[in-house]
């Protein structure tokens, strides 16, 4: 968890704290999130990835950039510990308004003396073309790499529709299904893996007035054509209570199940995040 461009151990998957003084007055120029962390933090130590929350929510703004880079290195007596990361998500709107091109990527290694923690990068490229108040297409390609996990790499390329369900001064709600054709790639010994297969999604925005409380979830299906018993499965939900005008309380909560149709061990991950979001 990082508050204020310190990190602390409190995410179940991130043992190793560290703290970066020249991160904080970097971060204290421009909008601080934790949400940004935590999601970030949840796009690399997962086989799965919630786009939906990469999404930026800008009604009359045409192009918006958002990026931040860190590093730190610390050695104690000769045993050291080296972390850098980069993140960026970017997105441009035509001038009717109706096409959506959005690019997000990251890259994250955290080493030691004898091993990597961490190594891995992500890129995610989006095309949205709006056909009526109801009913978007989309393209998307993607290509992500992780040694540390059971599918080191994954590339895939999809096509699908994207439905909005709901859209009022209190709720927004969308629905989306594709096709993907994706190509895995499994470490010791090397397998690949051509797949078909289908992505279902449906994510919900509510907003409790009387409750100062912000409330999004998102859940995703992902099984084979050929083969409903090899699926993923990702759920995502996050809470915002501001606490003062800049000042706010988040929750974030990540479970996802990946389940083979071969010999491998099912891939399980949960994680449960707290912090602060402070906007300047």
């Amino acid at each position: 968890m990082k508050i204020l461009g310190f990190k602390f151990p409190l995410s179940f998957d991130n043992p190793i704290p560290l703290v970066n003084f020249m991160s904080c007055k970097l971060r204290f120029i421009r909008t601080i999130t934790f949400t940004s962390f935590v999601i970030y933090g949840t796009i690399l130590q997962a086989q799965l990835v919630n786009i939906e929350s990469k999404r930026m929510q800008t009604d009359s703004t045409r192009f918006v950039l958002s990026s931040d880079l860190l590093f730190n290195y610390t050695d104690n007596n000769g045993e050291y510990i080296m972390q850098a990361s980069a993140n960026s998500s970017a997105q441009f709107k035509s001038k009717d308004f109706k096409s959506i091109y959005f690019l997000v990527g990251n890259a994250n290694l955290i080493r030691s003396k004898d091993e990597d923690f961490q190594n891995s990068w992500f890129i995610h490229a989006r095309f949205n073309r709006k056909l009526s108040d109801f009913v978007r297409t989309e393209a998307f390609v993607q290509s992500q790499n992780n040694q540390k996990l059971t599918i080191t790499q994954r590339n895939l390329v999809g096509v699908g529709l994207r439905l909005k369900l709901v859209a009022t001064n209190t709720t927004r709600a969308y629905f989306g299904n594709s096709y993907m054709y994706e190509i895995e790639i499994i470490g010791s010994p090397e397998q690949r893996f051509n797949n078909q297969r289908n992505s279902t999604y449906l994510s919900v925005n509510r907003s409790f007035t009387d409750l100062n409380l912000d409330i999004i979830g998102t859940f995703y299906f992902q099984p084979l054509y050929k083969n409903l018993a090899n699926h993923r499965i990702l759920s995502q939900f996050k809470a915002e209570i501001p606490l003062t005008k800049k000042i706010s309380l988040a929750a974030l909560y990540n479970y996802s199940v990946i389940k083979f149709d071969s010999n491998l061990e099912d891939d399980k991950s949960s994680n449960l995040s707290f912090g602060f979001t402070l906007s300047i």
